[in-house]
């Protein structure tokens, strides 16, 4: 996993308060709120969940691109380019992935053994 551990230290330390874990998956460090994903920090940049209508307002912003993961556009996730993330930048992006995901239901556990359909 090639993300960037300074920026991974910024954002946990603006999270971790609110009760957002990271766990090492997705081929970097994803930040959850009730087991939902809020952000993904790989070597590509920052991916934070917008919500599916909002993408056109997110994609005008300065340095935000659609997520497209094997071809496919995420709809409701856009990729923010490192530099572009000062203070203020990320304190913004951060705070409308966590209100995003927010609206979200937690997701329930898994038992051991069991699989979801």
């Amino acid at each position: 996993m090639a993300y960037d551990e300074v920026l991974a230290d910024r954002i946990t330390e603006r999270l971790a308060p609110r009760g957002v874990t990271a766990k090492k998956m997705f081929a970097g460090l994803t930040f959850l709120w009730q087991d939902n994903a809020m952000a993904n920090l790989y070597d590509e940049g920052l991916m934070v969940r917008v919500g599916p209508d909002r993408m056109t307002d997110a994609l005008a912003r300065p340095g935000a691109k659609p997520v497209i993961m094997r071809g496919t556009p995420q709809n409701g996730w856009v990729l923010l380019d490192e530099e572009i993330l000062d203070d203020d930048v990320l304190d913004y992006w951060l705070e409308w992935a966590f209100d995003v995901t927010c609206d979200l239901p937690p997701k329930k556990p898994r038992t051991k053994g069991t699989k979801t359909k």
